[in-house]
C-alpha cells in the first residue's frame, strides 16, 4: 500500500513540475522540424505532457509535428498513420478552444500545404476567414506578423 501510495505521489509531482516550453520556442522548433527529423521527433517528445484538458495549445502543436514526421518518413503507410494521429490531435485541441488563433492558424497552414488527395482542406476557407477577423486582435505582436505575412503571401 505504501509502495502504490509513493508511486502516486511521484506521478503527480512529476505532472506538476512538467516545464511548460516557452511557445516561441516551439514555434522554432516547429519550423525546424519541416526539414529536420531530430528536431521533430524532439518536439514531439517535448510536448508528451500536454493535452487538450491541460494545454490545448501545446496538445495541438504536438498534433502538427507528428503530422509532419510522415515528411520524414519513408513508408507510405507510416507516412498517413503519422498525418491521421496528428490531424486527430490537432482537431482535439481546436475542439477544446475553438477560438484559439494559433491553433486554427496552425491548421490553415496545415491545410493549405498537404496535398489534396489527404481531404484534410474542408476548414481552411473558414479558418481564413476567423484569421482575418481575429488577428489584429492578438495581443501578441510576434504571432500577429506571422499570421499577416501568411495570409498575404496565400491570398488568392
Amino acid at each position: 500500500m505504501k509502495n502504490s501510495l509513493l508511486i502516486i505521489l511521484l506521478f503527480c509531482s512529476s505532472i506538476v513540475t512538467a516545464r511548460v516550453p516557452a511557445i516561441k520556442d516551439v514555434r522554432i522548433m516547429l519550423h525546424n522540424a519541416t526539414t529536420n527529423e531530430e528536431t521533430c521527433n524532439k518536439l514531439i517528445s517535448l510536448l508528451v505532457p500536454f493535452n487538450e484538458n491541460n494545454n490545448p495549445l501545446l496538445f495541438g502543436y504536438r498534433g502538427g509535428a507528428t503530422m509532419l514526421m510522415a515528411k520524414h518518413a519513408f513508408n507510405p503507410f507510416t507516412k498517413l498513420s503519422y498525418f491521421k494521429k496528428g490531424r486527430i490531435m490537432l482537431e482535439r485541441a481546436i475542439k477544446a478552444e475553438r477560438n484559439n488563433v494559433e491553433l486554427r492558424f496552425l491548421r490553415y497552414t496545415i491545410q493549405t500545404n498537404v496535398p489534396g488527395f489527404l481531404n484534410y482542406n474542408s476548414d481552411k476557407n473558414i479558418d481564413r476567414a476567423f484569421l482575418s477577423q481575429s488577428v489584429s486582435k492578438l495581443k501578441d505582436q510576434e504571432l500577429q506578423k506571422i499570421i499577416n505575412a501568411y495570409l498575404l503571401k496565400h491570398s488568392k
